[in-house]
């Protein structure tokens, strides 16, 4: 079957899943499949720019490779199935700029451990995914590669941080690909792209390599086309790592095995704090839409209240940027990296490098944590958020005595035209509204498409509690096997 099924439609159309299958079957090898998708991005991405490096050579010598190991019956558990990684994720010898100037010369000395997962499983790596610069924006046009082009309308963005992932997996350029979350950065661009996208708990996958924005609230994660696809990537990639003193000592369950479990009887939460907000009427009906299949589903859907989910994104953008002036001052000039010409002393140095190496996005977060965190403002802003913080997380800790997941919007429109917000960067920031608490309370999330709006793609989010990936995916799934937006995917040409 899954024979006849590849001969009517072409590797790309494939999910991971089924090109796996294929790859064991021998129903093609994974030169075949690398060659086509290099082949995808070498004639479509010139107008999405959603690489910023891509690997043809190594590619096709790890597909050989692959290719070795199915033939001698040694195969490995992901052996052959080609990725993208996000371009903060560090991989030897390979450019890795985190989108900016300053780290455009860049060649990481040593691979990050979700690289290291991931390839230890036999992936393929195609290249290096655009992304927000520094990961700091919500649209994948702070670049300095340029802007990244939504598949479904190139006159808008595909959203951010991981905006290059979302991308080049929405258009078929990819099987799939890695992505960080600090405030929605790997569910809104799923949202606006038609893809699933999960962030798992804080800590599960580790940071070892993973160029920090900010520590507390950074997370790598997965952009795939299903739930499905997304927990056989996460399960290669989740897992103690002693290189990271933030990696959760916890073994990895198998997040597929469950994943046709019913959910008859699965209470699901709706914080009235979300559902009172002035949205859209189709962003509105196409969740409630979400939440009527969830009862179809046997589901137990109750309303919740999140009291002090309204101080998310005011706390986000206190400890963000806090984080990151701290996390951005190692860029200096000095060691590696951006260097400006003849600096006439070491201050000159350091002002030109990173007047030159950094974007406004950048200069501007870095400056309001700078700050945040100077003697006179430190208890009155970054403490206070802190204790702000805390309040966010233990209303999830309350809700969850109630209920195992939480539903809402993942954001609140459809994409938007490039340029439309670049002016003003308090409308940017609300973007990710839906998505910030979890990221402050460490939570796991998971973001999958459920409707269309003028071709546009709309998504709906779920949050478990820690360490409840599996029941995340279980849910998403189902809910995928009885709908079809997620096989919905835009025509690129």
């Amino acid at each position: 079957l899954l024979k006849e099924k590849t001969k009517k439609m072409k590797l790309h159309e494939l999910s991971l899943k089924e090109q796996l299958n294929g790859l064991k079957e021998g129903s093609f090898s994974s030169t075949e499949l690398t060659q086509h998708y290099l082949d995808r991005i070498s004639n479509l991405d010139k107008d999405l720019n959603s690489f910023i490096t891509v690997t043809p050579d190594l590619a096709l010598d790890q597909a050989k490779e692959s290719d070795k190991r199915y033939k001698s019956n040694k195969a490995l558990p992901l052996d052959g199935i080609p990725i993208a990684h996000k371009d903060i994720f560090c991989t030897e010898d390979i450019l890795t700029t985190c989108g900016s100037k300053m780290l455009s010369n860049f060649k990481a000395p040593y691979s990050s451990t979700v690289v290291e997962n991931l390839s230890s499983d036999g992936v393929v790596v195609l290249g290096k995914t655009n992304m927000d610069e520094f990961a700091m924006g919500s649209s994948n046009e702070t670049s300095f590669f340029g802007p990244v082009k939504n598949p479904w309308n190139k006159e808008y963005v595909p959203g951010g941080s991981s905006g290059g992932s979302a991308a080049c997996v929405s258009a078929q350029l990819a099987s799939a690909a890695t992505a960080t979350d600090t405030g929605g950065s790997i569910r809104q661009p799923a949202a606006l792209c038609g893809l699933t996208g999960i962030k798992p708990t804080y800590g599960r996958v580790s940071r070892y390599g993973m160029i920090a924005f900010a520590s507390s609230l950074d997370q790598g994660g997965v952009l795939a086309r299903s739930a499905e696809d997304s927990a056989i990537l996460l399960e290669s990639m989740s897992g103690h790592d002693p290189k990271d003193s933030t990696s959760l000592n916890e073994d990895v369950p198998n997040f597929t095995e469950n994943l046709d479990a019913p959910i008859k009887g699965m209470k699901i939460g709706l914080p009235k704090e979300f559902f009172e907000r002035d949205l859209p009427q189709y962003v509105e009906s196409s969740t409630r839409e979400a939440i009527e299949t969830y009862k179809d589903l046997g589901a137990e859907i109750c309303e919740i209240s999140l009291p002090n989910v309204d101080l998310s994104l005011p706390v986000y953008y206190i400890i963000a940027p806090a984080e990151c002036s701290a996390n951005l001052s190692r860029y200096d000039g000095v060691r590696y990296g951006y260097r400006c010409e003849d600096p006439k002393d070491i201050e000159d140095l350091y002002m030109r490098t990173r007047e030159e190496g950094f974007g406004s996005e950048v200069k501007r977060r870095v400056l309001i944590g700078t700050y945040a965190l100077s003697a006179g403002y430190y208890d009155a802003y970054y403490l206070k958020a802190q204790k702000c913080r805390r309040l966010v997380a233990n209303d999830f800790v309350e809700a969850f005595n109630s209920v195992d997941l939480i539903l809402s919007p993942t954001t609140p429109d459809t994409s938007f035209k490039a340029g439309e917000k670049s002016d003003d960067p308090i409308e940017m920031y609300l973007q990710d509204i839906f998505t910030i608490p979890a990221n402050l309370a460490g939570l796991p999330g998971i973001s999958f498409p459920c409707g269309n709006h003028e071709g546009l793609p709309l998504g709906v989010q779920l949050v478990g509690n820690s360490l409840k990936e599996t029941q995340l995916l279980n849910a998403a799934h189902q809910f995928q096997s009885v709908t079809d937006w997620h096989k919905k995917l835009p025509e690129v040409k």
